[in-house]
């Protein structure tokens, strides 16, 4: 997907999620630097911890609308693919680490890692759904 298509579904999910990707960077300039120099706590430390996960919830909020936007049924059908490939390779890789962790010594994996790993595999998944479709 780019922001070039004739595709009005397409082209509004770029600019939702390029959006939604500006506030999730803002968010977390802002939540680093107010706990680098403020050092919050109680309830605004929770917040400010939350803050960035708010538009990374919205990203997949927008992904759903391009779905229900989206007139090409193959398309869609593609998209969906990638996303339960996504979904499939993050739960595996997932499930490796913790039993990685559980019987040897690997560094454990920051849970906020877990969100750009299943875009990591939802794009492994696109190249393999396109070579299958080529």
């Amino acid at each position: 997907m780019n922001c070039s298509t004739n595709n009005p579904a397409q082209r509004r999910f770029f600019y939702r999620f390029a959006g939604t990707m500006v506030l999730y960077l803002l968010f977390l300039v802002l939540a680093v630097r107010c706990f680098q120099y403020f050092h919050p706590t109680g309830a605004a430390a929770y917040l400010l911890a939350v803050l960035p996960s708010i538009p990374l919830l919205a990203q997949i909020v927008v992904f759903g609308m391009y779905l229900a936007e989206e007139k090409d049924e193959f398309v869609r059908n593609l998209q969906i693919q990638c996303l339960l490939g996504g979904i499939g390779g993050t739960l595996a890789v997932i499930s490796m680490l913790g039993f990685l962790e559980n019987f040897t010594h690997v560094l454990r994996l920051h849970l906020f890692w877990v969100y750009p790993l299943f875009w990591i595999c939802v794009g492994i998944s696109f190249v393999v759904v396109w070579m299958k479709y080529r």
